[in-house]
């Protein structure tokens, strides 16, 4: 599984952005999707993830109330739109994908490159 996510930038505190990943392979509605992040001098960590199904949306306290994820499966794609942004959300953003059906939490196969998200207060 190839991902390619995109849709970073610089923004201003307070403001909104949205990030896409695209997935390949053509199972792309079985795979459970996450967003995580990694800031300069810190550890990688887990900010939202949405189940195969879409049923089951995980989200770390840190973003709850101003993160949102939603898929596409027609398009192969998942979104993070980030609203309220704060300079704390500044970091390198990264999806992933998990396969198979057993229930969360659980460790991310495969991972995209990443892109930066940098909000200036």
């Amino acid at each position: 599984v190839q991902l390619q996510a995109s849709g970073g930038g610089l923004v201003q505190a307070g403001g909104s952005l949205r990030l896409s990943c695209e997935a390949s392979g053509r199972r792309f509605s079985s795979y459970n999707m996450g967003w995580f992040r990694q800031a300069p001098g810190k550890e990688r960590e887990f900010v939202i993830g949405i189940s195969w199904n879409g049923d089951s949306t995980y989200i770390a306290d840190s973003v709850k109330g101003r993160f949102a994820m939603s898929r596409d499966n027609a398009k192969n794609t998942v979104y993070l739109q980030m609203n309220s942004l704060k300079p704390e959300d500044t970091a390198v953003y990264y999806c992933a994908v998990h396969l198979g059906y057993d229930t969360w939490p659980y460790e991310y196969d495969y991972w995209g490159q990443g892109t930066q998200v940098t909000v200036s207060s």
